[in-house]
């Protein structure tokens, strides 16, 4: 069982250098930063196993979607038989997703790997 989510994450930088660390005060920062853009974070936690991977991206598509779906099958859990996935029911977060991007033949391999169970609709994790 895997659970599922995104994250969008706004990466800063800092304009300012801290003010290095003097004896038994703790390092100080401006608050002024410089923003970077955004990136999305795909994150599969596995709690039984007390394990989790992240997928970085530059957005959260449908496409994106597809093909951390096809990570989650090739890459982290390739010897697995049946991979439950819960997650929310983003409009993005379904089989449709997979067909428009790899084809039906390819979304169908997947599929026959991943069994998805979505949390009801306006629940909080």
């Amino acid at each position: 069982m895997v659970c599922f989510d995104e994250k969008s994450f706004q990466l800063l930088a800092h304009i300012t250098n801290s003010l290095g660390l003097k004896p038994g005060h703790a390092s100080r920062q401006d608050c002024e930063y410089k923003r970077n853009g955004t990136r999305n974070l795909f994150v599969f936690v596995e709690p039984k196993a007390g394990s989790r991977h992240v997928l970085v991206t530059h957005h959260r598509t449908k496409q994106d979607f597809a093909f951390a779906m096809r990570y989650l099958v090739d890459v982290i859990y390739p010897e697995a038989e049946c991979i439950d996935v819960v997650m929310d029911n983003l409009n993005i977060h379904h089989y449709h997703s997979l067909v428009e991007f790899f084809g039906k033949q390819e979304a169908d391999r997947i599929m026959n790997r991943l069994e998805f169970h979505y949390t009801p609709k306006h629940a909080s994790w």
